[in-house]
């Protein structure tokens, strides 16, 4: 981060768009894009949902879920926040540790819609990436503030592209809950985890909270 001021701000409004911006649901033709085009359509789409003020704030979270749940590879993410500890889960443990993960991103995120003030996202460049991975460059536009760089990892999968991680300011998505989700395995067990993750879902709050 370049100043507190600017960390302040990512964890707000600008940590809600860095996850959801990049996901809205589209036709299948989107799927046959470069990820530079499904990137630049999706922010426009949900730029429009938190624009739109005939819509309430638990309404523009839903529209929201529904995008990020469409075009998240939610999978992926999860066995690359968890690396090695992935394949030591039964299946049934991956399986409700994918859809906690899943809900508590959209809990710890989902919150900061209200906070949307007119803000834009101009892409900035792409580039290829190992393992066919393309990264997309963006940035957040905001008023009288200064802007919020964000670069979206794609990975194809099944022939469209979705969104693996998202890096704001330098800092990966994955590495960040890596770190949380790694001193908890080691200490209390990834049962602990999920039913952590369980907890605070039903509670409506962040994992730190």
């Amino acid at each position: 981060m370049r100043n507190g001021t600017k960390q302040g701000a990512v964890k707000g409004w600008a940590a809600v768009m860095a996850v959801a911006m990049v996901l809205a649901a589209h036709s299948a033709r989107a799927a046959a894009e470069s990820p530079r085009a499904v990137i630049q359509e999706t922010t426009d789409a949900v730029l429009a949902v938190l624009a739109d003020k005939g819509l309430s704030a638990d309404q523009k979270r839903h529209k929201i879920e529904d995008i990020v749940y469409l075009h998240f590879d939610f999978e992926t993410l999860s066995r690359l926040v968890l690396a090695r500890n992935w394949k030591q889960l039964s299946a049934e443990q991956q399986k409700a540790f994918v859809e906690e993960f899943k809900r508590h991103l959209s809990v710890t995120y989902g919150k900061n819609v209200e906070t949307y003030n007119n803000e834009r996202v101009a892409i900035t460049g792409d580039r290829a990436e190992a393992r066919d991975d393309w990264t997309v460059k963006t940035k957040i536009v905001r008023p009288n503030a200064d802007d919020i760089l964000v670069d979206y990892r794609l990975r194809k999968d099944g022939g469209e592209w979705r969104v693996i991680d998202v890096v704001i300011e330098g800092v990966s998505l994955v590495a960040n809950f890596r770190s949380q989700f790694q001193e908890i395995i080691n200490t209390q067990g990834a049962d602990k985890l999920i039913e952590l993750l369980r907890d605070k879902n039903a509670k409506g709050e962040s994992l730190k909270s």
